[in-house]
């Protein structure tokens, strides 16, 4: 049986990945802030304690935006430094993973949008597609793969009040699919990604948004 960790899945995207790989056989490591801050390096190594060999790991865990320019502060930009770009790097550096293995990072289509309201957070998972890709190369060698999914707006159980009714009309006219992202939708795709059939797909960003902002 394979081993995955995924972290920040005590809710939302991360439960439904969770989820997802155990109805495929898989015994998944769950990771919530509540059991390990992720803005620590201590923390870091407490997600990490007592946990042997993995075959998948999967980078969720993630800090919020931080607002505009105008009002972000040193002190939250560090931490969303310290959270999605600094723990997933040195959680890949300190896990054992198997040769083999599968790392899933999850980024955001905010990469490729220009949002004055996340330009911070947007830096973050630029970051951590750089990353991916760089070591993509690296890990190669020993049948490692390291891939990223850009998940767009999606509506789970613990962020449904972000998404007012003007805010999800907007977004839905703006989706070659015409609705709202769901956390299965996300799953399913990080699943293909640490599966034997994705052995041949390495140093990729898969955007799993239902084709946000495609059109003029």
């Amino acid at each position: 049986m394979k081993t995955a960790l995924v972290t920040g899945s005590s809710r939302g995207i991360g439960a439904a990945i969770a989820r997802r790989l155990e109805r495929d056989g898989v015994n998944v490591l769950r990771h919530d802030s509540g059991q390990a801050d992720l803005s620590t390096m201590e923390g870091v190594d407490k997600v990490l304690e007592g946990i042997g060999n993995l075959d998948i790991l999967v980078n969720n865990a993630a800090a919020s935006p931080a607002g505009p320019i105008e009002t972000d502060t040193p002190e939250q930009f560090d931490h969303l430094m310290a959270v999605n770009v600094k723990a997933p790097y040195f959680l890949i550096q300190r896990a054992r993973m198997n040769d083999g293995g599968r790392i899933v990072n999850i980024s955001s289509v905010a990469t490729r949008m220009a949002n004055p309201t996340q330009t911070s957070f947007a830096m973050t998972k630029g970051a951590l597609e750089t990353m991916s890709r760089t070591l993509a190369h690296q890990l190669g060698p020993r049948g490692i793969t390291v891939n990223v999914v850009a998940p767009g707006a999606t509506k789970t159980e613990s962020n449904s009040q972000v998404f007012t009714p003007e805010l999800e009309a907007v977004i839905t006219k703006s989706t070659a699919h015409q609705r709202l992202g769901r956390e299965d939708d996300i799953a399913d795709v990080v699943a293909f990604l640490a599966s034997d059939d994705a052995r041949w797909v390495t140093g990729q960003v898969l955007d799993a948004s239902g084709g946000l902002f495609l059109g003029p």
